[in-house]
């Protein structure tokens, strides 16, 4: 990376303040305090950094008015954090790209492939599979039988696809994640527990991104569907036949279990859980640590709790709940001197 201010202002359609000709090479935390690269200020609770910060370059919001002196070059943009998105983006597209199989990869004759496509080593690429143009496989990566990955899209090291599974074009599938592996079923039968068969499969529709070491049930029959843009954080697990609408995002260590439907747009704090066999509406946001044991059906509320409920009755209730303690003592009191009272 090696930019002018007057460049990056020119890319971004923003308002230079200071110097147009400053050079960054690199990008860093505002609060670090690193000499010379670009940093941005889009929370107003690190506005302090602006004026200590050894950055050369500072990407603010067009409303932002220093209060003293401040010796990097600003840049002025309508939306600071989706301006630094934006740049980054251009910097990851300007990495040299992965091309070419590697010797030590091994892929079956029946498999498809477009053009441009990355294997690395110790990959493996199992009979009838499709790959898209531009598709980047990573070392260590298994692609089962059957498999469709669309263009442009990336899997990581150590990443599994099981049989079937169809990726979308512009995916990303991290290190370590896990796509249609068997889901939880079994059958009681005379105290033990007889296997059923997991037939279907996973489909990631496009833009997708999976995270590290999470992992996606197959269905036991028919498809587990993740809808278009859905982002998933690491170390998620979603169980057979769930389906994700489009756009829906999730924080680390959700769970969802079987058959349970999401809609569109929903945003899921970490560690949220949800029971089985539910319908969460669009829009739905639901707090981190909450548990779901009910389906959620009207549309863009947030909910808190376990089991979880509106969040502002959660957060009423919440402050009752820390004053407990201080009600019990009062309470004790309040019996002691009733019984003194009688005892009179």
């Amino acid at each position: 990376m090696d930019f002018t201010a007057k460049a990056i202002a020119e890319f971004l359609k923003g308002e230079i303040v200071g110097d147009p000709e400053i050079r960054v090479h690199d990008v860093s935390k505002i609060e670090e305090g690193t000499t010379g690269p670009l940093t941005f200020l889009a929370n107003p609770k690190y506005t302090e950094y602006v004026y200590s910060t050894n950055a050369s370059i500072i990407i603010v919001n067009r409303d932002f008015l220093p209060s003293k002196e401040v010796k990097a070059t600003l840049i002025k943009v309508d939306d600071a954090y989706q301006a630094i998105a934006a740049l980054l983006q251009l910097y990851e597209s300007l990495k040299p790209k992965k091309t070419g199989i590697h010797p030590q990869s091994w892929m079956e004759k029946s498999v498809q492939t477009g053009d441009d496509l990355y294997v690395g080593a110790y990959a493996y690429i199992d009979e009838n599979c499709i790959l898209g143009n531009n598709v980047k496989i990573y070392p260590h990566v298994f692609v089962g039988d059957g498999v469709e990955i669309g263009d442009n899209t990336i899997i990581y090291s150590g990443a599994k696809i099981y049989n079937g599974c169809k990726i979308g074009k512009n995916c990303i599938i991290h290190a370590g994640a896990v796509i249609g592996s068997d889901g939880f079923g079994f059958a009681p039968e005379s105290g033990d527990y007889k296997k059923i068969p997991q037939v279907g499969n996973v489909i990631l529709k496009d833009n997708v991104e999976v995270g590290s070491n999470t992992t996606i049930d197959r269905a036991t029959m028919g498809s587990t569907i993740i809808g278009k843009g859905v982002k998933l954080d690491n170390l998620i697990m979603i169980a057979h036949n769930v389906t994700v609408g489009e756009n829906t995002v999730m924080a680390a260590q959700t769970g969802i279990a079987g058959s349970t439907k999401i809609g569109r747009e929903c945003m899921f704090g970490g560690q949220v859980g949800i029971v089985g066999h539910l319908e969460i509406a669009d829009k739905v946001k639901i707090a981190a640590q909450s548990g779901i044991g009910a389906s959620i059906k009207n549309e863009n509320i947030i909910v808190q709790g376990s089991p979880a409920y509106q969040v502002i009755d959660y957060q009423r209730s919440y402050v009752y709940f820390k004053k407990l303690p201080s009600l019990v003592t009062r309470l004790e009191e309040l019996e002691k001197k009733w019984k003194e009272i009688n005892r009179e």
